[in-house]
């Protein structure tokens, strides 16, 4: 990639401008449209070395490499200046709502044999033996039913 070289039409270059003196976006987009501007061959006869981009918008030669990839697969100049939405969540939540349902119930049920009421405790235990979920805290529950403003006194 370090072979490619970037040319900016007249608007594209207006845009990139725009986009860098609003001031309303967030520092690390700003800076890639900057290094785009600065990696722009196309009215610059003495245009800046790789080296002294990088100095100028403080960022790594990989860095730089990295935005000129991502400008030129992007398929425009509001993809690449754009945070992608992340599709899915790192972790899959463990509290889903039929989870939340399911410990209502046991919460608003009978009180086991032998008990004088459902603990925390044992509403986590009684979820994962009916096999809701795979494990369980009893701060969890706790959480779930102060969500819902329901009291096990």
């Amino acid at each position: 990639m370090e072979n490619d070289v970037i040319m900016l039409t007249n608007e594209q270059r207006k845009q990139l401008e725009r986009f860098t003196s609003t001031g309303v976006r967030s520092a690390r987009l700003i800076k890639r449209a900057n290094v785009i501007l600065a990696l722009d061959r196309s009215n610059k006869k003495d245009h800046l070395r790789i080296n002294r981009i990088c100095e100028q918008c403080k960022i790594s030669r990989q860095g730089l490499n990295d935005i000129r990839e991502d400008f030129l697969r992007a398929e425009s100049i509001e993809a690449f200046l754009t945070r992608k939405k992340r599709e899915v969540p790192p972790v899959a939540p463990k509290m889903t709502g039929d989870v939340e349902a399911h410990i209502i119930a046991i919460a608003c049920s009978e009180k086991p044999e032998g008990r004088a009421r459902w603990t925390m405790q044992l509403i986590a235990d009684k979820c994962v033996e009916m096999n809701y979920v795979d494990s369980l805290s009893e701060i969890s529950v706790r959480r779930t039913l102060k969500k819902r403003n329901i009291s096990l006194i």
